[in-house]
């Protein structure tokens, strides 16, 4: 049966191996799937997660890390359920998580495993709801004992559970699975066990009973007896006491031959059509009624086993997920399910019910017989209930209504119609046509509430007649039936009539209709103006703007007088400010100016509109008195002009916010204006704006304007508030300026105090002329400024001593020396400058004041007040600097006052006295200990003496320093005087210390020599002093080398150490080594002549006079260092030195003395366990060849790291000395590559063995495969092969040295190995690949499942071995590249049957379309057999469009003609193509009339015009067509049946005209009959044709004499005939009534003349194509040429 027809239709929904779920977990416990919303996959490798499957959104999976055992979705819900084992423990840890919200919803721990929610022994119940932990619902029963529970259901009520399992077969058939079940009653409490495999609970009504009946329906496959009954059930649980019940059902399942062993895997109902399906494990599926458990269908829906089902409720279908990973979607055809039952089943009852349950097509005839059957019995209940549930409300027509109508009623009987209605009202929804027949009825028996019961009730369907009839009886119930109608014109006039205006445009908008609007506004404005403006309002509110232009509304409201409303209106709507309603602004604000100028003022306030008409509003403001209004609206300067002098009418305010809107030029022209007509009256606006608008019209601006009308009050009120703020000075002085003016000294005063900013030169000139009464401003600024000699001289000059005696004594006292200062100037009498002073006294500053005086040469004149402040205990050093300057003056014992006051400055008073007498000076300097003044003035008056006693004294090092520099041109005189007299006066240890410090600091080498022998050599207190014995040594070291020898002979009491060390330094050797000497510091003496004299003959000879290890100790370093590798271990010995073994090792191996180095390295093991000494000693056997020595030494207790020293002695191919080492330490890899080195190979073998370490028996295998050692080799790789990881190197090693067939072997022999991996057998067919292809393929097969397929592919793909890479591919499911594979190889790959299994499971459509080019270019006569496979997966109509375009259409007719039924257009335009071209005119109608689906038109142009005109006899139509479609054979022949010589004669021509001379030849030839030979040789003629008219010519020529020779023949058979015919008569008449009864009713025609040649009648045995047979035409046989 083809797919398209069956009556259940299969179609892949997703595959799980698409969406990377691997194909080992695609199995009955790893994927779940409890309803059609979700599948849940569980993996657990390469990490365990769980992948979700949203059936909606198949190809977005959710993938989450998690661990669990088992895993389910909610059927409903994004909610998960897990379940997992707890370490350690038989117990289950249940979970449930909300996936959208990522959160856990709740947990449990169960006391015992568990399989989802069926425990081993239990049943239970979780809600996801709450905290509630699982209910135990019921204990397992015997029977389901060690069974594998595959499900577990239950019905909707939860009152019936179901619980299956499986388990293995009987003994007498073991294969077939045995299923168990148990039933449990809720209610009950109860359970029953049943044999069963699949099970599924269902909700059927039965007929009489309105409450649904709970059926349980299963399936089973038992043993008895050796005999396999299988059979369906389907039981009603719970029946209703007195009602009603379901009859048990049951039916047999039946299994083909080859489907013995399978056994029902699931059931699924389906309650939408009430079937029931059986899906089977080996893909089987049963499709049973539900209600009579009849047999709908089988049929086999999976190659690969099922597992796993699920219902798909929303199209009465299921899943089922096969081991591919396949998502099978089963669902009815419903458009030839019924048909197949009726037709095939020839089950017309069944047929009904499931069209009836289902509302399906298919059953219409039927339906409407039995309808017909039953209102001829006068049954009108039951064909009521028949019309009511009729599939697609068939007979739910008029035509059934006016049938009940016409039924009489009888008495007492109800009336048929009613009785339809009332089935119909129990059944459901009413039409419409319904609606209104049964509500004229209550109509007019006057039951209204039955109407409102049944809208109510949704049981009538609305119309507008509905509405109409019901508007008679009650208005608002038609209203309501006109709304559900959207009989919008009703409801709009009805929501009109009931006056709820603001309901229609609710109602029109939501409906989308458009009613008059302004017809409605002007209703409702005769009667409730409010209310036409809430109806505007609403109308300019609508989606897509008001309806209704907004100055029409406004105008109607206008011609009404109702200028408030107008108003309201337009400021609602004109709320937006948008330019378009410029005109609207103007108007609204017209007509208020005009009649209510304050309704005006408030809509200009709020600032609302900004695109009216300016200066038509300006001018209505100004005449309504709003002169801020129009001064905010005019833009012309004169306008502003003529109303901004109206002050006495504007608020201040506002005309000062006015100024800001103005420019700067404006605003000044206003501010003239206003201060022209009244100065004093405005001028408190003008200041306040120039105040508030300063920043804008400029500071200066507006003081020109003051100061041009002389306003300094203006000026003084203005620039008081910008003064704060302003930091010109400018303004600042102005602004006194105009307070000294206008009398506000006060404020004068505190500008002039507080202010940083006026220019104080220009202030203090404008005060002293203005000649204030009061002088405090003059004397602020004054003070301020620094202007005090210039205030003095003002205030003395004009006689105001009173201020200056208040400004020296309260304001400034720290200004009266410049006071003083300028009287004296001033030639102010002594007596009040005295007084003056003395009035401050002690506030007095003293040195500004000495200053001032000093300058003059008055400083006697403070005398008297400077002794008094020193009478008051003063010591301010400026007094007594004042003091001392006037007793030096006086010469009154200035020594005793410099040497006796503790506060003058000394610095100060030293430099009054040095003009005066330099010895006071110096005086005065030493006691401030003043360096470079006292230097300075010595120097300068020669008194060189005094400077080197106070430099020795003060033993400063910074002022010695000073001193002795080399620039001092006095430095010779001071180095005279301190060694002669100033350092033999001095008896201070510290002062000769410091002295020789600073000689030695300021590098005065010579004079330090001089200095220091004098007091060491000679003589004196310091003789013996330990320091300068060593610092005349070392400055003879620095300086005169020639004395150091003497002095260490002479002196004795010195560091010899240090000395010896700075001598070294000094390159001294010699006297470093005699004082070393000398001090028995033999160690440093021998380094001297080691390092220094480098003589390490004289070293030695020390040495062995001093017979010290620690100078045999250097002594063997020197040599060391110097080469002398065997005297320095000699060296070494002799001191007993151990320490330095490093060095000496690294020495004696440079020198390749190992001898020498065996006797240092056996002294040092005697003083230290070194494992680098033990190491090196064995080293050292090696290097020497003794290794008797080794192998003695190493078994002697050692810490040699002998690891290491073997590793040395492999590196430097010392093999037989590391040979022993390895051994010794069982190092057996090392010994292993050691014995390959030596190549001792078998030995190397044996090491391996026992090293076992994949590296060494890599090593092992490479040198025996260089050495050739392929035995071995192959013992070594068996070993190496094992690990995936080092196998690939191996091959390589051999395979790049050549040896193709030893590797093969190697490889060949671990096939055979317990650890053998998939890795060898992957390796070795790819070794077949390359180098043994005869092999391969036997590979290949015997060991398909433990190859690494896609490692093997790519190897067959590089080697080209395309049969053996198209089966690789097969087997790893690749089925695209095994088809690409074949199609692109086919001479070596391509096998028709194998192709046809691989195409059918590709997933790449297009290699289906692919498949079809290459079997057309290659292998044609199979294409049909090709596409018959594909029948179900290929897009039909691009497989026709592929042909057509290869011109192969014909070729694939099989193909289109099995898969026609599909009704596809491209295969039926191309049928009815190919038969209109065969003229197979009954194919062509039976394909018209079967499938609707093609280009009529298309067809019509072509089929109709060509064989409708051919057929209807309107040949020249047609052979018009023919010529238009180049088709010139069809125009010769529908010429030729045509009869008609005009016709063909016209073709002629149109072959001439178009140059075709090979068609005028046919045509001659197919319409010989037709065509005048005169007009065939004129026009043959006449276009130099004749070559081509010759064939016709001869024709023409043979038949004409035949038929004159027929002619002479029949002539002379008729004489003959009339001569015998005679004698004929007489025998004839005796026999009459014989022949009569003898003869024939009627004799076959003669034969037609022209049926023979090359285009007569068909040959035997090929029926005619296309149209029926045509009488012959044509030119007879030419026979006889």
């Amino acid at each position: 049966m083809a797919a398209a027809n069956a009556p259940i239709s299969m179609k892949e929904a997703l595959t799980l191996t698409s969406l990377g779920i691997n194909p080992q977990f695609v199995t009955f416990t790893h994927v779940t799937m409890e309803s059609d919303s979700y599948i849940c996959i569980r993996e657990t490798s390469p990490q365990n997660s769980v992948v979700i499957v949203d059936m909606n959104m198949p190809m977005q999976p959710l993938r989450r890390p998690i661990t669990a055992d088992s895993a389910l979705m909610n059927p409903n819900s994004r909610i998960l359920a897990l379940k997992a084992q707890l370490p350690g423990t038989t117990q289950d840890h249940l979970q449930i998580f909300n996936i959208e919200l990522k959160a856990k919803m709740k947990s449990h721990q169960m006391p015992e495993q568990m399989l989802g929610l069926v425990t081993q022994s239990s049943v239970y119940h979780w809600s996801i709801e709450g905290d509630s932990e699982p209910v135990k619902m019921f204990e397992r029963t015997a029977n389901l004992a060690n069974n594998q529970i595959i499900n577990y259901r239950c019905d909707p009520s939860e009152k019936w559970l179901v619980l299956i399992g499986i388990a293995p077969g009987s003994p007498e058939r073991p294969q077939l699975v045995k299923g168990n079940m148990q039933l449990f009653s809720v209610d009950q409490q109860r359970s029953q066990a049943l044999e069963a495999h699949a099970a599924s609970f269902a909700s059927f009504k039965v007929a009489g009973n309105e409450s649904p009946s709970i059926l349980i329906s299963f399936a089973s496959k038992t043993v008895n007896a050796g005999q396999v009954t299988s059979k369906l059930h389907v039981i009603e649980l719970g029946a209703q006491p007195g009602k009603p019940g379901f009859t048990k059902k049951q039916a047999d399942l039946f299994f083909p031959p080859d489907f013995a062993d399978d056994f029902p895997v699931s059931m699924q109902i389906s309650n939408k059509y009430s079937l029931i399906y059986v899906i089977t494990k080996l893909g089987l599926l049963f499709v049973y009624d539900l209600e009579t458990a009849t047999a709908v269908y089988r049929n086999r829906i999976s190659a690969d086993p099922i597992f796993l089902t699920s219902e798909a409720s929303s199209v009465g279908g299921f899943y089922a997920v096969n081991r591919r990973g396949q998502v099978l979607l089963a669902t009815v055809n419903e458009a030839t399910i019924v048909p197949f039952i009726s037709g095939q089943l020839n089950n017309l009852e069944l047929a009904v019910n499931i069209a009836k349950r289902g509302n399906l097509p298919g059953a219409e005839n039927l339906v409407v017989q039995r309808f017909q059957e039953l209102f001829s019995q006068t049954k009108y209940k039951e064909a009521a209930e028949l019309a009511a549930e009729s599939p697609q409300g068939i007979l739910r027509t008029p035509d059934t209504v006016a049938k009940f109508q016409s039924v009489p009623v009888q008495a007492g009987q109800t009336p048929p119609l009613l009785q339809y209605f009332g089935t119909l009202l129990t059944r459901g929804k009413l039409n419409a046509f319904e609606s209104l027949e049964l509500s004229r009825l209550v109509v007019n028996q006057n039951k209204k509430n039955l109407l409102e019961n049944w809208l109510a009730e949704d049981k009538l369907e609305c119309s507008e007649e509905l509405g109409d009839l019901v508007k008679t009886v009650d208005n608002d119930l038609a209203l309501k039936i006109y709304i559900k109608a959207r009989a919008t014109p009703k409801v709009v006039a009805a929501f009109a009539e009931r006056r709820e205006f603001d309901k229609i445009l609710i109602y029109s908008k939501q409906v989308g209709y458009t009613p008059d609007y302004l017809f409605l506004l002007q209703t409702i404005l005769r009667a409730d103006p409010q209310g036409a403006v809430n109806f505007a309002l609403m109308m300019s509110q609508m989606e897509g703007g008001c309806p209704v232009d907004y100055n029409t509304i406004t105008d109607l409201f206008l011609q009404r007088n109702l200028i408030r409303e107008a108003t309201a209106f337009l400021l609602d709507v004109l709320k937006p400010n948008l330019p378009e309603h410029a005109f609207l602004q103007t108007k609204v604000l017209e007509i208020n100016l005009v009649t209510y100028p304050n309704v005006a003022d408030a809509i200009l306030a709020n600032g609302m509109f900004s695109h009216y008409d300016r200066p038509r509003i300006a001018q209505l403001c100004e005449k309504a008195g709003l002169y801020v209004r129009a001064l905010q609206h005019y833009s012309e300067l004169p306008d502003i002009k003529r109303v901004i002098v109206n002050t006495h009418a504007i608020e201040p305010q506002a005309l000062v916010e006015f100024f800001g809107t103005l420019s700067k030029e404006w605003a000044l022209e206003c501010m003239k204006d206003l201060l022209i007509v009244n100065l004093r009256g405005n001028l408190q606006i003008i200041v306040q704006a120039a105040k508030e608008y300063s920043d804008q019209l400029g500071v200066d601006s507006c003081i020109k304007l003051f100061e041009q009308f002389k306003s300094y009050e203006g000026l003084y009120f203005f620039l008081g508030s910008y003064l704060s703020s302003s930091e010109d000075p400018e303004i600042h002085f102005k602004y006194i300026e105009a307070a000294a003016k206008t009398g506000q000294i006060k404020e004068v005063e505190r500008v002039t105090r507080e202010s940083n900013f006026y220019d104080a030169e220009k202030t203090k000139n404008f005060l002293m002329e203005a000649k204030l009464p009061d002088a405090r401003p003059l004397i602020n600024v004054c003070d301020r400024f620094g202007f005090v000699p210039d205030l003095t001289h003002y205030l003395y000059s004009n006689n105001m001593l009173r201020y200056i005696e208040g400004y020296v004594q309260k304001v400034n006292p720290g200004n009266a020396p410049l006071v003083v200062g300028q009287l004296l100037d001033d030639e102010c009498p002594e007596d009040f400058i005295k007084g003056l002073i003395l009035s401050v006294r002690s506030l007095l500053p003293v040195e500004p004041l000495v200053d001032e005086c000093e300058k003059r040469n008055r400083l006697r004149l403070l005398t008297q007040f400077l002794e008094h402040l020193v009478s008051e205990g003063s010591q301010d050093v400026h007094v007594h600097n004042a003091l001392g300057k006037i007793i030096i003056d006086s010469n009154n014992n200035p020594e005793h006052f410099l040497t006796t006051n503790p506060y003058y400055d000394s610095r100060v008073v030293g430099k009054y006295c040095e003009k005066r007498d330099p010895t006071l000076a110096v005086v005065a300097y030493r006691r401030g200990q003043c360096d470079e003044e006292l230097i300075s003035v010595t120097n300068k008056n020669s008194l060189f003496k005094l400077q080197a006693r106070y430099v020795v004294e003060r033993m400063d090092a910074d002022l010695w320093d000073k001193v002795l520099q080399p620039d001092n041109e006095y430095r010779r005189q001071l180095i005279d005087q301190v060694v002669s007299t100033a350092l033999p006066e001095s008896k201070s240890p510290e002062q000769v210390s410091g002295a020789v410090k600073a000689f030695m600091t300021a590098d005065l080498p010579h004079e330090l020599i001089e200095l220091l022998e004098k007091i060491v050599l000679q003589n004196s207190a310091f003789s013996g002093n330990f320091n300068l014995q060593n610092l005349l040594i070392l400055t003879a070291i620095k300086a005169d080398a020639s004395r150091v020898m003497d002095y260490v002979n002479r002196l004795d009491n010195f560091d010899g150490p240090a000395v010896g060390e700075v001598a070294v330094e000094a390159q001294l050797y010699e006297e470093a080594f005699a004082i070393f000497k000398k001090f028995d510091l033999n160690v440093q003496a021998v380094n001297v002549l080691l390092d220094n004299i480098r003589s390490i003959d004289r070293a030695v000879e020390f040495a062995f006079r001093v017979e010290e290890d620690a100078v045999w100790s250097q002594v063997a370093k020197a040599q060391l260092r110097e080469g002398l590798v065997s005297d320095a271990i000699e060296s070494f010995i002799r001191a007993d030195d151990a320490t330095q073994f490093l060095d000496v090792i690294k020495a004696a191996e440079d020198a390749n003395v190992y001898h020498d180095l065996v006797k240092y390295l056996l002294m040092v093991r005697q003083k230290a366990k070194e494992p680098k000494v033990d190491s090196e000693l064995i080293y050292a056997y090696a290097k020497i060849d003794r290794l008797g020595e080794i192998e003695e030494f190493i078994l002697m207790p050692n810490v040699a790291n002998l690891q290491n020293v073997g590793d040395r002695l492999y590196d430097e191919a010392l093999y037989e000395a590391a040979k022993i080492i390895f051994a010794f330490i069982s190092n057996w890899a090392k010994l292993a590559s050691t014995l390959l080195k030596l190549r001792q190979f078998q030995g190397a073998v044996d090491a391996a063995r026992k090293a076992n370490s994949a590296k060494t028996w890599k090593e092992v295998c490479f040198a025996c495969v260089d050495a050739e050692e392929f035995r071995l080799a192959q013992i070594a790789g068996l070993n190496i092969i094992v690990q995936v990881d080092d196998m690939e190197e191996v091959s390589e090693y051999y395979q790049n040295r050549g040896c193709f067939d030893e590797i093969i072997s190697l490889m060949e022999s671990g096939l055979g190995l317990e650890r053998a991996h998939m890795g060898i057998f992957t390796e070795l067919g790819v070794l077949y690949a390359r180098y043994r292809s005869e092999k391969l393929m036997e590979h290949i097969k015997l060991f398909s499942t433990r190859l690494n397929i896609p490692k093997l592919i790519r190897a067959c793909d590089e080697q080209q071995h395309w049969k053996e890479l198209t089966y690789l591919y097969i087997q790893y499911d690749e089925f695209d590249n095994a088809a690409t594979t074949i199609m692109n190889h086919s001479p070596d790959a391509w096998d028709h049957m194998q192709f046809k299994d691989v195409v059918a499971k590709v997933a790449n459509v297009e290699l289906y379309y692919k498949a079809v080019h290459f079997y057309l270019q290659e292998h044609p006569d199979l294409i049909n057999d090709l596409l018959n496979v594909l029948a179900l997966r290929v897009d039909h109509a691009r497989v026709v469009d592929i042909m057509r375009k290869a011109g192969h259409l014909l070729l694939v007719k099989p193909y289109m003609v099995a898969v026609q039924s599909n009704n596809v257009a491209a295969v039926n335009e191309a049928l009815n193509e190919i038969y209109v071209e065969e003229e197979d005119y009954d194919r062509l109608r039976e394909s018209i009339d079967m499938h609707d689906n093609f280009d009529q038109i298309g067809l019509a142009q072509k089929a109709h015009r060509r064989l409708y005109y051919k057929k209807a006899g309107r040949w020249k139509q047609s052979i018009a067509l023919s010529k238009k479609d180049n088709l010139y054979k069809d125009a010769m022949e529908t010429c030729s049946q045509s009869g008609d010589r005009e016709l063909s004669e016209e073709l002629l021509l149109y072959f001439i005209d178009q140059g075709k001379k090979e068609c005028f030849a046919s045509c001659l030839f197919i319409c010989y009959d037709l065509i005048r030979p005169d007009v065939a040789l004129e026009l043959a003629w006449m276009n130099n044709m004749i070559d081509f008219a010759f064939p016709y010519l001869l024709q023409f020529i043979r038949e004409y004499s035949g038929k004159v020779d027929e002619l002479i023949k029949d002539k002379l058979e008729a004489q003959k005939e009339v001569k015998s015919k005679e004698q004929e008569e007489k025998d004839m008449v005796a026999q009459q009534n014989m022949y009569a009864q003898l003869l024939p009713l009627a004799l076959p025609a003669p034969p037609v003349a022209g049926m023979g040649g090359p285009y007569g009648a068909p040959p035997m045995g090929m029926p005619p194509m296309g149209m029926p047979p045509m009488p012959a035409y044509g030119m007879p046989p030419m026979s006889g040429y």
